[in-house]
């Protein structure tokens, strides 16, 4: 199994607009991404990389939105 790509949080919100998802909100520094029912929350925190399971997350909700 391939390792997941290290995404910083400008990346990961990048991704996650062009698959259809919407900022709704904040709160502190991390910023929530709904489409459908699925909900997706991205850290922002500057210059760092985020975590493999959120980056997991967000590949996952992605892939679960194209396919629907």
């Amino acid at each position: 199994m391939p390792k997941a790509p290290r995404l910083t949080a400008p990346e990961a919100e990048a991704m996650l607009v062009r698959a259809g998802f919407v900022w709704l909100r904040s709160k502190g520094s991390h910023r929530i991404y709904p489409a459908g029912a699925r909900r997706v929350v991205v850290p922002f925190h500057s210059g760092v990389t985020l975590h493999p399971k959120t980056v997991k997350e967000v590949l996952d909700a992605i892939t679960e939105s194209a396919s629907t």
